[in-house]
């Protein structure tokens, strides 16, 4: 049996006005995790090393930490737990930190995603990213209003 045909990578970039070692740790300290995505977040972040980031108390997204370079690149298997289009660890986030200017340029990039959860992911990151760029400049997003929603109720 062919697995369903993964699509090209989700890739996104933001400038942030933060030094990478700043921006690191929203990635590795669950109580800054957790201010930019998700209700409840558990971390282990070292290789092989297990997450597990509940978005709204039913989405969780889980997978394990690949690759760590301290404040310079992280990279995460990526899935959802009850879902079995996206089940935990089949897809695959990148995270690089590049310094520029005064801040960081953060790539993300999510590959071997189904064709037909690249349009929700696209949106999810482009949400969340978002609120991380707010959070990281020293602003306060607020509560994620997503973490009031199912997103996967039916999948």
């Amino acid at each position: 049996m062919k697995p369903s045909p993964s699509s090209e990578p989700i890739t996104k970039e933001i400038f942030i006005e933060a030094r990478p070692e700043t921006l690191f740790s929203f990635f590795t300290d669950p109580d800054k995790l957790v201010r930019w995505m998700g209700r409840h977040v558990l971390l282990e972040p070292s290789i092989g090393g297990k997450y597990r980031i509940d978005v709204n108390g039913s989405d969780i997204a889980m997978g394990e930490y690949k690759e760590i370079i301290p404040n310079e690149k992280i990279v995460m298997t990526w899935g959802w737990e009850k879902s079995k289009i996206v089940p935990p660890g089949s897809s695959t986030v990148e995270f690089k930190l590049t310094p520029k200017d005064n801040g960081t340029l953060l790539t993300l990039t999510h590959s071997n995603l189904p064709a037909s959860e690249v349009a929700s992911h696209q949106q999810g990151w482009t949400h969340y990213m978002t609120r991380l760029q707010t959070l990281a400049q020293g602003q306060d997003p607020g509560i994620d209003p997503w973490s009031e929603l199912a997103m996967h109720e039916n999948d």
